[in-house]
């Protein structure tokens, strides 16, 4: 049996072989019709690790009769991609398939422009990154079709695992296995879509079960949960995979969704990021639970998490997920400041009242600076403390109103102050 991996060998050979992705190339689809009519166009292909970029460029490439040419952006440098130039123009049209092509330079992308561009290279880039943040435009801009792909779904890496179970050239066929379709399924959904992982768990476990004194080999479900034990999670801290969960996570709190939000708390916490965790809580204590609740209580439980750190933070950050999602919510601060932002932008940055300008340096008062200001300690209100009605806005702005409570939760109680002191300063006016 040949040294390479199960994921390797059972890599398509045509598009026709190609398993999930139907929505980008089922038989129906036009990229499809294009690719068996021999025509390739360039493409940017993007999506998590494991889920099929090289096998779906080896299986474009086998479909068409045109030289095909894989690279690694990590390791091939300009020399490289020169020498490919020369022989697509000694010979003709290549298909380049750049792995990781968010890695190569400015310099590599700009240098491969024109000759995509005039049809000597084919491109297809693959990356695990957004291309739209990665990816030079120019590239971006010659390439006909930006692709994402989506996991494979449990389904589709059953049919994997089976068509290798029976290929006797390529995967296992000509093995005795003995495994059921409960079992093929376990694997199918242990993997996260991740095809290739599969592929190769299905290896291992076959390789790591007991064979009987015929040769049968005996897939045992204790072997399969210790390999999928041992692929751990997959989750790269600086990718779309995690941003896109980050969001999920917010989204989630803030739809007062508490399984939601805990299910994806879990996943970061499988991916041991503490401070990320942390620091978009402490972004939701104050954006989506604002003035309604209390958004300190997070920020102590989020230094207590720190302090004691994983596995028990989780506990910590269970608690205070449950109680960002059952807590009462108010926006109404991101809106008061994004409406006060508006007008500082758009040019309003009228003189501040002379009243309130800085006066504790010589010669201040003779510019009127802090001349009529009065001291709202001086004038208590009730329980409230000091209030005083005297103009702090400038002029132009005096009568305009970004903050608008709401009555949710705490800020039910800031609200009614709020609008009592708007009521005495109404009142005021009309006696002045």
């Amino acid at each position: 049996m040949s040294h390479e991996p199960l994921a390797y060998r059972m890599r398509p050979r045509t598009i026709d072989e190609l398993i999930g992705q139907e929505q980008i190339i089922g038989k129906e689809s036009a990229l499809y019709r294009l690719i068996q009519n021999g025509r390739v166009p360039s493409m940017l292909i993007h999506g998590e690790p494991g889920i099929g970029k090289t096998s779906f460029a080896y299986a474009i490439a086998g479909t068409v009769d045109k030289r095909f040419v894989t690279v690694n952006a990590t390791t091939s440098g300009k020399k490289e991609l020169e020498d490919i130039v020369h022989e697509a123009k000694m010979f003709g049209e290549i298909i380049l398939f750049a792995d990781e092509i968010h890695r190569w330079s400015k310099l590599q992308q700009d240098y491969l422009l024109s000759y995509v561009e005039s049809g000597f290279i084919t491109l297809i880039g693959a990356t695990t990154e957004n291309p739209y943040h990665d990816v030079n435009s120019a590239i971006r801009s010659r390439c006909n079709h930006i692709l994402k792909l989506d996991p494979l779904l449990p389904k589709h890496i059953y049919k994997l695992l089976d068509r290798a179970l029976q290929d006797e050239d390529r995967g296992l066929g000509n093995l005795q296995i003995q495994i059921s379709e409960e079992q093929i399924l376990k694997i199918a959904h242990g993997v996260n879509g991740d095809a290739r992982s599969s592929l190769n768990i299905l290896e291992s476990i076959v390789f790591g079960s007991p064979k009987e004194s015929d040769g049968t080999i005996i897939v045992q479900d204790e072997i399969i949960e210790e390999f999928l034990r041992s692929k751990g999670f997959n989750h790269d801290k600086n990718g779309d995979f995690h941003y896109d969960t980050l969001s999920g996570f917010q989204k989630s709190i803030r739809g007062s969704d508490v399984n939601a939000a805990l299910y994806y708390l879990a996943r970061l916490i499988e991916a041991g990021d503490l401070t990320s965790i942390c620091r978009r809580l402490t972004v939701i204590a104050y954006e989506d639970i604002g003035l309604a609740g209390d958004p300190w209580k997070v920020v102590l439980a989020c230094e207590a998490a720190k302090q004691v750190g994983f596995p028990e933070a989780r506990i910590i950050l269970s608690n205070t997920v449950i109680e960002l999602c059952l807590s009462s919510k108010s926006n109404s601060s991101v809106l008061a400041i994004d409406r006060a932002l508006g007008d500082v932008r758009s040019g309003l940055h009228d003189d501040i009242p002379a009243h309130l300008k800085d006066s504790h340096y010589a010669g201040a008062k003779d510019m009127g600076h802090g001349i009529g200001y009065v001291y709202p300690h001086d004038h208590p209100l009730g329980n409230f403390g000091g209030w005083v009605n005297q103009q702090y806005l400038p002029d132009r702005l005096v009568n305009q109103v970004y903050y608008k409570p709401k009555e949710a939760g705490n800020e039910k109680r800031y609200g009614a102050i709020f609008e009592k002191l708007e009521q005495f300063k109404k009142v005021q006016k009309k006696e002045k």
